[in-house]
């Protein structure tokens, strides 16, 4: 085959132009810090990358779901805490009352406070996080007890959220109010009616009409509820607080995954700097050598003419 001129030069132009692409490519990859521009560069990393960044997503949304439970859950244990405090308060105050010391003024004294306490146990009840009610089960917009201590709405045991915290991980987040509050009189009820009056409540108004009435046996009676209460509610915080502990350790391990899941990503879609201004001086040397040889090649009127 006979090889002119033309075929020379453009042949030359044509390896030219690829050493000009290829520097492109590599300024590309220096500017982004990223191996490729479009899917067509490589196919199988953008499969892989798209891959890494929807399991980056789902991650991502399992730890915010999980630092969302974990804040309603911190919510719920600080009240938890408060109304062991004020039943630590009432014990206090009826251990007091019993001890047979206290005139009829005295214990109209206590039973003030103990009417005080009642009335903060009502509003922790309907304590809120988020605008959401966190003892009412599915009902979050409406308070659990009304001001006299009745169930504001129907409630059962079953009205549990749970959040999705991994791929086949769930944990239930809401502490329903019946576990805390009580019905009738225990608090082992699984459901309740609007109207009941709260067991916790009720053992409250039952003192303070002890007290305003001297009743002694009542009075006694009451440290009694008031005992099983704080450990009912020490129960249910120990549960609360079980959660938050394994929470703390799920939010650590997603923390972990993720970081892991980047480093994949990072690892397919990033350019190795050190590598790619080797290989741009390379391409430049290159594309430097083929003009300097091209020049040497064409004849200098026709290199002249095409310049």
């Amino acid at each position: 085959m006979r090889i002119t001129n033309n075929m020379l030069v453009n042949n030359l132009v044509y390896n030219i132009n690829q050493n000009l692409k290829n520097i492109e490519k590599l300024q590309y990859q220096l500017a982004t810090g990223k191996k490729c521009r479009v899917p067509s560069d490589d196919p199988i990393g953008a499969s892989k990358s798209l891959k890494f960044n929807t399991d980056v997503s789902k991650l991502e949304q399992y730890k915010r779901n999980a630092e969302d439970a974990m804040s309603w859950m911190d919510d719920t244990e600080a009240a938890l805490a408060e109304i062991g405090e004020v039943l630590k308060r009432a014990y206090e105050l009826t251990v007091d009352a019993a001890n047979g010391t206290k005139d009829g003024g005295d214990l109209l004294k206590i039973r003030e406070e103990i009417v005080q306490l009642k009335d903060h146990l009502i509003q922790l009840a309907n304590t809120t996080y988020s605008g959401r009610h966190i003892f009412s089960g599915y009902k979050t917009d409406k308070p659990l007890l009304n001001e006299k201590g009745e169930y504001n709405i129907d409630l059962n045991s079953n009205e549990i959220f749970t959040y999705n915290v991994g791929i086949s991980e769930t944990v239930e987040v809401n502490t329903i109010g019946i576990k805390v509050f009580g019905a009738g009189d225990s608090f082992e009820s699984d459901e309740v009616d609007a109207s009941t009056k709260a067991y916790l409540i009720d053992i409250m108004d039952s003192l303070s009409t002890a007290l305003e009435n001297n009743d002694t046996d009542g009075i006694q009676s009451s440290i009694e509820n008031l005992q099983l209460a704080q450990e009912q509610v020490l129960a249910v915080r120990s549960q609360v607080g079980a959660k938050i502990n394994r929470l703390e350790l799920t939010v650590k391990k997603l923390d972990l995954q993720i970081n892991n899941t980047k480093e994949l990503l990072s690892y397919n879609e990033d350019v190795n700097i050190a590598e790619a201004i080797m290989n741009m001086s390379m391409a430049q040397n290159v594309y430097v050598s083929s003009l300097m040889t091209g020049a040497k090649i064409i004849q200098p009127s026709l290199a002249q003419f095409l310049s």
